[in-house]
This record gives structure tokens, sequence and C-alpha cells, in this order.
């Protein structure tokens, strides 16, 4: 009989380890949640979780690629076979050495879902813009929307729109000093683009000479 009543105090030792050792367990973890929910080392130390903003199972989307609307093209050959191209300045689609004459720069002008091109070509002596014109992609070809050729020219995307620079010069004005600029605005709407502002620069102005005259047109 003693055998019996020996075995169930340690029966009773054992149960009674067990739920401190579980308590201890719940205790612990209890304490590691409270460190990440106060940001002390868990993995919230990166930054919030914004779960009052991203739904449990939601994903967040992610930035465009640029690759999705970025093609590049051969530039020299666009504007080579372009028929509103005067002849003129085709001439100058000569290599440079190991490059040709051409600045080409990728943006969107227009809304399409491929980024326009917009396309300046230079002298080779001087990088004096001769021609400058974006191309629209549409169903696969790209379209002349733009074409500037009164040299001096060069044009970029600003902001989501065209800047054209034109440089001005008065007679004898060396071709590295132009007495001013002009700057024009386009903004595409309704399938072209339209003038939105126009901002001359007289050089001579801040030098003290004479004003030169705004170039019309």
């Amino acid at each position: 009989m003693r055998g019996l009543t020996d075995e169930e105090p340690t029966a009773a030792r054992g149960v009674f380890q067990a739920a401190i050792t579980a308590v201890a367990v719940l205790a612990a973890l209890g304490l590691f949640v409270a460190a990440c929910a106060t940001g002390g080392t868990g993995a919230r130390d990166e930054g919030p979780a914004h779960s009052d903003s991203v739904g449990a199972g939601s994903a967040v989307s992610p930035a465009p690629n640029p690759s999705d609307t970025y093609t590049a093209v051969d530039a020299v050959s666009l504007v080579r076979h372009d028929p509103l191209v005067s002849a003129e300045v085709k001439r100058y689609l000569k290599p440079c050495g190991d490059e040709y004459p051409v600045d080409v720069s990728y943006g969107d002008l227009t809304g399409g879902s491929v980024e326009d091109i917009v396309v300046n070509v230079l002298t080779c002596a001087d990088a004096v813009g001769v021609g400058s014109y974006v191309y629209r992609e549409d169903d696969g070809r790209y379209e002349n929307v733009f074409k500037a050729e009164e040299s001096p020219v060069y044009a970029e995307i600003d902001r989501g729109d065209l800047m054209v620079t034109k440089q001005v010069y008065d007679k004898g004005d060396p071709v590295s000093s132009p007495s001013g600029e002009n700057v024009i605005t386009y903004r595409w709407e309704s399938g072209r683009f339209a003038q939105k502002n126009y901002h001359h620069t007289d050089y001579s102005n801040a030098v003290g000479g004479e004003p030169s005259p705004v170039p019309s047109g």
C-alpha cells in the first residue's frame, strides 16, 4: 500500500511542474508580443505596419516599371525616313566621329501608352540645333506630331510639357554669342500641341546694351 501512496505525490508534482512550465511559456510569449507592439526589438522597428489602411491579405501595387513604357528606337533612321523632315536637316545626319549629331530623350508628352520621343538634330562643329521633332507611338508606328526647323532650335521635356528654345542672333553675332533667346512652351491638347507660354530673354539688356527686337512668329 505504501508504494501506491508514494506514487500519488510524485504524479501530482509532475502535473504541477508541467503547469508551471506552461505558465512560464505563456508569460514569455506575452512579453515578446508586447515588445513587438511597443517597437522594442521586434520587426515593427523598421516602420509602422499601417494595418488600418492595408487590409488583411491585400497586396501593395508595385511602382510602374520604366521598361513597360520605354522603348528605345533608332532615332537617326526615324528622322532620315520621315517625309516631314526637310532635306536640309537630313544632310546633317552624318557621323561626327563615332556618333551621329542627335540628342534623343524619352518621356510622356501626349499621354500615350508608350513614351514619346524628342529628337534634336545638331551641327557637328558647333552643336547648334537645326531641327527638333516629337514622335508619338500609334499602333506600333511612330508618327511625327511636332517639328521646328528654324535654326538654332532645341526641344526638351519639362514636367510633361514640350519646351522649345530658339536662340536669337543679331547681324554680326557669332554662333557662340546670341543676342537673346525665345522659350516657347507647348502642351498636348485635343490631339495636337498648343502653345501655352512664351518668354523672351534679351542678353544685350543684361549687360547694359540696346535691346534686340523680339522676332515675329
